[in-house]
């Protein structure tokens, strides 16, 4: 795994959490600006999930397993995209702390998945 690519999403996450979750403190729901922040953290989830994908595909594996990396993959890339979804059908402030709870999942997945590359 590439470090770089797992603290920058690691950052992101949490930055996208602590945003969404300033907006539930305000009582607001997720608004468009939001959504950019939720496509930014998501380019660079998938940008992570190809890159994985690409060092399973040269022939190095996992630590822990190659089934449970690419299963924690595709949880990390799809976990803010299921939030932002969640978020459109609830328009009050639990649906800016759905998103910011996907993005803490999100930062969670980031470290195990550090952790099952075996680094």
């Amino acid at each position: 795994m590439l470090v770089a690519l797992t603290v920058a999403v690691t950052v992101a996450a949490l930055a996208l959490a602590a945003w969404c979750g300033y907006a539930a403190y305000r009582d607001q729901p997720t608004k468009d600006w939001h959504f950019i922040g939720m496509a930014v953290v998501s380019v660079l989830a998938l940008a992570q999930l190809v890159t994985g994908i690409v060092q399973l595909a040269r022939g190095e594996r996992p630590e822990q397993g190659k089934a449970i990396f690419i299963a924690y993959l595709i949880g990390a890339f799809a976990a803010v995209p299921a939030a932002g979804f969640l978020s459109l059908t609830e328009r009050t402030r639990w649906g800016s702390v759905t998103v910011a709870a996907g993005a803490v999942v999100l930062a969670v997945l980031e470290v195990r998945l550090y952790d099952i590359w075996g680094n």
